[in-house]
């Protein structure tokens, strides 16, 4: 059943459950209103809705489709907003889509994918019967403020990966996967970040305009939500600069011990030279080569290779290449 739950309120206090095609007669007062709420509705459960609270058919029709983007229409006395859940499953942001229909009396909001903690949300909000008791509009900030609030978790998990790839990307080379995950990351993100920014430009547009079902009393409500989106949307950019921090210091550190390494490798070359020339010269077959039959000869050699050799292990030792 796709139906989560279908209520008549009045003063923030639950009256009791409605149907879909059921033409609920309410107060004129802001308090008085229905909340209904589905999740993956069929076509004639929406068709249902259509009919009784005069849904627009274009709201309708996006209403049917599992994901779109963040999105505000006005269908005459009607608000329909379109806002994009997020929840991090392993190392993807899996998205949803709620739509929320607006009226006077009565708010429709349909899930699509992941719903995340809005379970919870009616039973607080109707802990609250002042609050509650405010109107639709309310509910609608009290939708978008919890949808906000699921992003950051998302942000602190991945920002925990990120600032331990970059610690290890200081002591050790990093490997090829741990490079695939840097762009899988900075793919997320990014993608993330188109959302928050859609999220950000719906919210103040609640913010800066005048809309049906808004009154001038919630109104401010929609700075708090405004304020969070701005607040996860710098986040996930300081991310995203962290990101390619952590991947150009790899490449600088790696290329820094690779210079370093080929600095060890030439200056044992040239210390090593010293001997395997010497050694090369008295090794070829000529009768008449000096310090051949000299007594001492053999000791000069060696004495000769070993102060050779020391002198540029001191030198290269000085000069920080060993």
């Amino acid at each position: 059943m796709s139906i989560i739950a279908a209520y008549y309120y009045d003063e923030g206090r639950r009256i009791r459950e409605v149907s879909l095609d059921e033409h609920v007669q309410m107060d004129k007062g802001r308090s008085s209103f229905c909340w209904i709420a589905l999740s993956e509705p069929s076509a004639n459960e929406l068709h249902a809705l259509q009919a009784t609270y005069h849904l627009h058919p274009l709201a309708i029709d996006n209403a049917m489709h599992p994901l779109c983007p963040p999105k505000l229409e006005v269908y005459n006395d009607e608000l329909y907003i379109v806002a994009q859940t997020a929840e991090l499953v392993g190392e993807q942001i899996k998205y949803g889509k709620m739509a929320i229909f607006t009226g006077h009396n009565h708010i429709v909001s349909v899930r699509h994918g992941n719903a995340g903690a809005l379970g919870k949300l009616r039973e607080q909000l109707e802990a609250s019967p002042a609050l509650f008791g405010k109107g639709v509009d309310y509910v609608l900030h009290a939708i978008l403020h919890r949808i906000v609030d699921q992003y950051l978790p998302i942000f602190e998990m991945i920002e925990d990966d990120v600032l331990a790839m970059e610690r290890r990307s200081l002591d050790d080379f990093l490997g090829r996967e741990e490079v695939a995950h840097i762009f899988g990351l900075r793919c997320e993100l990014t993608r993330f970040q188109r959302t928050l920014g859609a999220m950000a430009e719906l919210v103040r547009k609640l913010v800066r305009r005048n809309f049906p079902c808004i009154s001038a009393e919630v109104s401010p409500y929609f700075n708090d939500v405004a304020d969070h989106v701005d607040r996860v949307q710098s986040m996930v950019n300081g991310l995203l600069q962290i990101l390619s921090t952590v991947f150009e210091a790899s490449s600088l550190l790696e290329a820094q011990r690779t210079g370093v390494i080929t600095r060890q490798l030439a200056a044992w070359a040239a210390i090593l030279a010293v001997p395997t020339a010497i050694a090369g010269i008295y090794g070829m077959n000529f009768k008449h080569m000096p310090e051949l039959d000299t007594a001492y000869g053999y000791l000069v050699v060696l004495g000769v290779i070993a102060i050779s050799c020391l002198f540029l292990f001191v030198r290269f030792k000085k000069a920080k290449w060993l």
